[in-house]
């Protein structure tokens, strides 16, 4: 398999089904993707204690970076093969602290595709729909 000559749907498509490897990130902060169409993805996350603030709550980062990476995984389901793509700017509103050791979805939207730039939307929600937190990205298409 080499992720080079797969779109970004194909690739997504195949990290769900486990037939490519999950990047590395996922690792740190646990999260993965089940569920991918064209412009849109869902994943699975779940803050645990290495996700902890000074305070003891879960760090603000901890969503950030899972929107960041449903927003940009949105993005990617609209690229063919061999071109890629850079958040320029992650705008987060934090509605409710993050829960600790609770299962939540995170999805990925796309609003807007154009030659150069991505615009898309995410979100950490529970099985109720309760909204955790929401951001706006928009992404650089790089093309080589």
């Amino acid at each position: 398999m080499n992720i080079k000559e797969m779109t970004g749907l194909e690739l997504l498509k195949a990290m769900c089904a486990g037939k490519a490897p999950a990047p590395s990130i996922s690792e740190t902060i646990p999260m993965t993707p089940y569920e991918v169409t064209l412009g849109s993805i869902h994943f699975k996350a779940k803050a645990d204690q290495r996700h902890l603030n000074p305070l003891g709550g879960v760090h603000g980062g901890f969503a950030a970076t899972v929107l960041d990476s449903v927003t940009g995984c949105a993005i990617h389901t609209m690229l063919e093969a061999g071109v890629g793509y850079g958040t320029i700017d992650l705008n987060i509103k934090m509605c409710r602290p993050i829960p600790q050791n609770k299962d939540l979805i995170a999805i990925g939207t796309v609003i807007n595709m154009s030659k150069n730039l991505g615009i898309s939307e995410g979100k950490i929600v529970d099985e109720e729909g309760k909204l955790y937190a929401h951001a706006t990205a928009t992404c650089m298409i790089i093309r080589a």
